[in-house]
């Protein structure tokens, strides 16, 4: 149970408002935790608990590596590199500081947000 005053953090997805071909049962899905998120902030609020999504861009992560065999793996990469205005992938270490914040009191006045942690890539 969470406690009054707690905080809840989604992992939804760039892709929930960016298509990308292939990809549209998963981009639903990570539609519908945004939207968790807008939902559960008004139930919750007489409980004080907060409930943000966070938005990541392409980040190397296993699951990225599995979409193709290792030899395109490089390619796969780079593809995506290529559409980040930063020029590269993320790392799971800036979604999970970005997470850490939310999760603060240092965040305390966010409620029902969503922060997207892509490098730019689902803003430009």
């Amino acid at each position: 149970m969470i406690p009054e005053g707690g905080a809840i953090i989604l992992n939804a997805s760039i892709n929930s408002f960016k298509g990308a071909a292939a990809f549209s049962v998963y981009s639903a899905t990570k539609a519908a935790v945004r939207s968790f998120a807008r939902s559960w902030t008004s139930d919750l609020k007489d409980r004080k608990i907060r409930v943000n999504a966070v938005s990541p861009g392409p980040v190397e992560t296993p699951a990225l590596n599995a979409l193709v065999p290792e030899d395109q793996k490089e390619g796969l990469h780079s593809h995506l590199a290529s559409q980040v205005p930063l020029g590269r992938l993320g790392e799971a270490e800036e979604i999970a500081k970005t997470v850490a914040f939310l999760a603060s009191e240092d965040a305390s006045f966010i409620a029902g947000a969503e922060i997207c942690v892509d490098g730019g890539a689902g803003q430009i």
